[in-house]
């Protein structure tokens, strides 16, 4: 016997399921709706929707987080296939697209986002008129799969078989401090002699400690009395006289109220790649940004 269901009677809000998933993903609605960008009491509301609509529960408080219930658990996974297929749709659509115009969607750290990209994207804007950019500020790697970008530059390689990334080129982060902070340290010329220093920390990881220690530093936790996860707060820090940082030598060298600490310190070095999907290279408008991109940040 062959079942038949009748579609018009089912009603399932793509929204409302996005909603589930990212929450079920971000473990919080907080988390969730910082990352789809809405307001949380939205995000709640379309969480709520879906679980009447379903006649389920699917989350259960726990503490300040949220955790699936075991209706929620099994849905999960079929949500999550609903987003992939979606994006591939979405990814296969916009790879057909030979137009120039259209909106392009760029992710990149707040450092780059705002020194690099912006006369980049004047000079597209004059070239290619027909196309708008969208910048997305984000330290962290947008997921460009479920289309958070189009294309992002990132400090790392992807391993994901679906993206395709080239290599610019490599940058060196340097120490940096005013004139009148490194003064008060006495004007140290040996790792050693920073081991009194204050330093700021981009993150509640131990990297940053980890990586200055290995040239030689010496820094406890004691050294980083002053964490921020935003670039610009991190260097407006150091312009002001309260810490070390450490910084994009191409961005540093420029500001004329700090110097370098340590110059003959031996640099921090990091690659910088262009990430995009691979089917996204069909699309002339992405490849036409994508080029543009890779040109003008590997001469800068």
């Amino acid at each position: 016997m062959q079942i038949r269901m009748d579609w018009r009677a089912v009603k399932f809000d793509w929204n409302k399921a996005r909603a589930f998933l990212v929450t079920a993903e971000e473990g919080s609605l907080s988390a969730a709706a910082r990352a789809l960008g809405m307001a949380q009491p939205t995000l709640g509301r379309q969480v709520d929707g879906l679980e009447k609509e379903l006649g389920i529960v699917l989350f259960e408080r726990v503490g300040r987080g949220l955790t699936l219930t075991p209706s929620g658990l099994e849905l999960l996974d079929h949500v999550r296939a609903m987003g992939e297929a979606a994006g591939r749709v979405s990814l296969a659509a916009l790879g057909q697209s030979q137009a120039l115009e259209g909106t392009i969607c760029i992710s990149a750290s707040e450092t780059y986002a705002t020194v690099l990209l912006p006369p980049l994207i004047a000079r597209l804007r004059q070239e290619e008129p027909g196309i708008q950019v969208e910048i997305v500020v984000a330290n962290h790697a947008s997921d460009l799969r479920r289309r958070e970008a189009d294309i992002a530059i990132r400090n790392f390689r992807p391993t994901e078989p679906d993206l395709i990334a080239r290599k610019l080129g490599e940058a060196q982060a340097v120490l940096y401090a005013t004139p009148d902070y490194i003064a008060r340290l006495g004007n140290p010329r040996a790792p050693a002699d920073l081991q009194r220093a204050d330093f700021i920390s981009m993150d509640h990881s131990d990297t940053m400690r980890k990586g200055l220690n290995q040239l030689g530093l010496g820094l406890t936790e004691a050294n980083f009395p002053l964490l921020t996860e935003s670039f610009l707060v991190m260097w407006e820090l150091v312009r002001q006289g309260a810490a070390i940082g450490v910084l994009d030598a191409h961005i540093g060298d420029a500001d004329p109220l700090v110097r370098r600490v340590l110059p003959d310190l031996e640099p921090l070095v990091f690659p910088i790649w262009l990430v995009a999907h691979r089917e996204l290279t069909t699309s002339r408008r992405i490849r036409r940004v994508y080029e543009f991109l890779a040109e003008g940040l590997k001469r800068r």
